[in-house]
């Protein structure tokens, strides 16, 4: 296999809603990124409130998330921040839809490893894999209903 990177790191958000998944390719995990990503989740739901489900990762409580979060969030009960943050149990992954999600993801390109030459090719797959989707399993409705209708998005990360 020809290695045009050494490695990728993706973001990921389930739209509890749609049951898409909404990936980005960043160069590494980290608070620069993650509030780069939410400012992605955000343009693509203008008119909507965000309710983000993640992980426990550490650089999602830096410093630049937490300015951003207060920054957005300014003086706002929560009923109307246009993002608010719900965390995960560390260690926890039975919890977190999205790693199942990962898991699919690599099981998929696994069942065709020996037809991909290139990383190149691995991560056109993976993501083809990850936008053409619609995952819907029994960890998603742990967590409550959200209708379509409703101003805000829930997502999990």
């Amino acid at each position: 296999m020809t290695n045009e990177r050494a490695r990728a790191t993706y973001y990921g958000a389930l739209n509890y809603q749609t049951k898409e998944f909404v990936i980005q390719e960043y160069d590494q995990g980290n608070a620069k990124n993650t509030v780069l990503f939410l400012q992605s989740l955000r343009a693509l739901n203008p008119e909507k409130r965000l309710l983000i489900i993640w992980d426990g990762a550490s650089y999602h409580k830096y410093k630049e998330m937490k300015d951003y979060l207060s920054e957005i969030n300014d003086g706002l009960e929560m009923s109307e921040r246009p993002i608010h943050c719900e965390i995960l149990a560390p260690n926890a992954p039975e919890q977190n839809p999205v790693e199942d999600i990962w898991l699919k993801a690599k099981n998929f390109l696994r069942q065709f490893w020996y037809k991909l030459n290139s990383f190149g090719l691995v991560k056109w797959l993976f993501e083809l894999f990850l936008q053409k989707e619609v995952f819907d399993f029994p960890k998603l409705h742990k967590y409550g209903i959200f209708s379509k209708e409703e101003e805000m998005v829930a997502y999990s990360t």
